[in-house]
C-alpha cells in the first residue's frame, strides 16, 4: 500500500462529554446542531454521532450527553478544535451545558499512554512512533513467553489456527492492558511525554536507546534460553 493510501486512512475521532442541567435537553440539541453545521464546513469533516443522554437515578439530576466527531486526519481535526467558529459556539454553549470535556484518538493506542485530564486535551498521548516503540517493547516478551509457556504445557496444540489465534490474542491484549503496558509506561514515563510537550533531544535519545538495548538484550536472552 502506498504512503498516500496509508495517510488517507489516518482518521481522527473526538469523544465529547457534556453535562447538561435538567430541563435544558432541547436547548442542548439545538446548540449541538449549530456546532455540527459549522463543523461540516471544515475540510476533512466526516460526520458527528450524538447519543442519547445518560440519566441519573433522580429526575432533577444533570444529564450526560456523549458525541463523537470524526475527521479525516488528526491535523484537520485540530484545525476545527482551534478554530474561531468553534470557540464562539463553545462560549455560547456555556449558557446551556454546565461543563464539558473531551478526548481525541488518532493512533488508537492513546489509552495506554494518556494520564492527563482536563476540559480540553487533544493529542495528549506521546508521538505515534514512541507509542509504537513502547508497545513493541511490551508486546515482544509477552508473545514470546506466552508462546513458549503454552508450547511447553501443550495448550491448544490440537486447535485450529483461527481458534487458537483468537484465544491467544485475547490473553495477550488483556496482559498488555492490565499488566505489561502500565509497567512500560511507568518505566518510560520520562520519555513518553505528550506530543505538545516534547522532552529534550537528549531525553529522546536516552529513551530510544533504552528501548533498543532492552529489545536486543531480550532477543539474545530468548535465543539462548529457547534455542
Amino acid at each position: 500500500m502506498a504512503d498516500s493510501d496509508v495517510s488517507s486512512l489516518a482518521y481522527a475521532s473526538l469523544v465529547v462529554e457534556h453535562i447538561v442541567p435538567s430541563g435544558k435537553g432541547l436547548a442542548f440539541r439545538w446548540w449541538h446542531s449549530q456546532l455540527t453545521r459549522k463543523a461540516k464546513r471544515f475540510k476533512g469533516y466526516i460526520r458527528t454521532d450524538l447519543y442519547s443522554p445518560v440519566k441519573g437515578s433522580q429526575p432533577d439530576q444533570p444529564l450526560k450527553w456523549y458525541s463523537i466527531i470524526h475527521f479525516e486526519s488528526p491535523d484537520l481535526l485540530k484545525k476545527w478544535l482551534k478554530s474561531r467558529d468553534r470557540e464562539v459556539l463553545i462560549e455560547a454553549g456555556r449558557q446551556v451545558f454546565a461543563s464539558y470535556q473531551f478526548m481525541s484518538f488518532a493512533t488508537g493506542l492513546e489509552g495506554w499512554f494518556s494520564r492527563q485530564t482536563g476540559t480540553e486535551q487533544w493529542g495528549f498521548g506521546p508521538p505515534a512512533w514512541k507509542q509504537n516503540a513502547a508497545v513493541v517493547l511490551g508486546l515482544y516478551p509477552t508473545v514470546i513467553i506466552q508462546s513458549a509457556l503454552f508450547g511447553a504445557l501443550g495448550l491448544m496444540q490440537s486447535w485450529s489456527l483461527p481458534s487458537a489465534m483468537i484465544v491467544n490474542n485475547l490473553i495477550t491484549s488483556s496482559l498488555l492492558t492490565w499488566a505489561v503496558m502500565p509497567l512500560v509506561t511507568r518505566w518510560l514515563g520520562f520519555w513518553l511525554q505528550p506530543a505538545h510537550q516534547p522532552p529534550s533531544r537528549k531525553t529522546d535519545l536516552i529513551g530510544a536507546g533504552m528501548i533498543a538495548i532492552a529489545l536486543i538484550a531480550m532477543v539474545v536472552l530468548f535465543n539462548l534460553v529457547l534455542a
